[in-house]
């Protein structure tokens, strides 16, 4: 019959594989755990990823994030700042006599404004019905010269006014030409007028190149996420550390090394 010691190394014995077994497990499911923290973190805030595996780039990804969001907010608030200026030069210049209360409107209006010196009358005649502007040289008279060409089989020849192709060309053009609250006149103030277009150009560009800035910072976000990825899942397949090094040689052009 076996002793009591004898028994206890018996069970010691039987349970070591077991215990093995499950502390394998259980740093495989930490291992998969980094693997999946680091790109996550880096996705997150790009360079936190690297930072967690203590490699020296996390700071290039960092200062990249950084400057592109500064960049980001600067020309963000460079546009705004000219989109308020051109808006209160339409207004004090070339909307001044017209609108009594200040309005906004969508961005298009101010387009056109930028085109046409003059936007001309909705209504030209006083009397019942509304009587559309012929001068086609400014905005609405632009507008009802296109609906004539539209619906009219001749635009110099007008149909009757009660007639179908009358009636779908003054719809048009009602739905589309400038009302008496939005009337504009740049009319000697040609200086005003190139500050105005001078200062759409440049909020139009601010804003471009603020979305420009956009992309980088996705950019940024998506290469360090990949960098941090397959870091760590080389370092989990090597079981020690490991990172990739991308060098740009101007004789081999771009090189991916791989260090352990």
């Amino acid at each position: 019959m076996r002793s009591a010691g004898a028994r206890r190394l018996c069970t010691l014995l039987a349970l070591a594989p077991v215990g093995a077994a499950a502390q394998s497990h259980a740093d495989s499911a930490a291992a998969r755990a980094r693997v999946s923290l680091r790109p996550l973190a880096s996705l997150a805030v790009p360079g936190a990823g690297q930072l967690l595996a203590h490699q020296d780039r996390a700071a290039l990804y960092l200062a990249a994030e950084l400057y592109t969001l500064n960049r980001y907010l600067a020309l963000r608030s460079a546009g705004r700042h000219d989109a308020q200026r051109f808006r209160s030069l339409a207004y004090q210049v070339a909307r001044r006599g017209y609108a009594a209360v200040r309005r906004d409107t969508v961005f298009e209006y101010y387009e056109q404004m930028e085109r046409y010196v003059q936007s001309g009358a909705f209504d030209t005649d006083p009397g019942a019905g509304v009587a559309p502007e012929t001068d086609a040289r400014t905005y609405n008279g632009a507008v009802w010269l296109l609906a004539r060409r539209t619906f009219w089989e001749n635009a110099d020849s007008a149909p009757p006014p009660t007639s179908p192709e009358y009636q779908r060309a003054l719809q048009f053009y009602e739905a589309r030409a400038v009302g008496p609250e939005f009337l504009w006149s740049w009319q000697n103030a040609d200086l005003e007028w190139q500050e105005y277009r001078a200062t759409i150009a440049r909020s139009d560009n601010a804003f471009r190149r603020a979305q420009n800035q956009l992309g980088l910072l996705l950019a940024n976000h998506i290469v360090s996420t990949v960098d941090a990825l397959i870091s760590a899942r080389l370092a989990a397949l090597a079981r020690r550390p490991a990172s990739l090094e991308t060098q740009l040689s101007p004789q081999l052009g771009w090189r991916v090394t791989v260090a352990f």
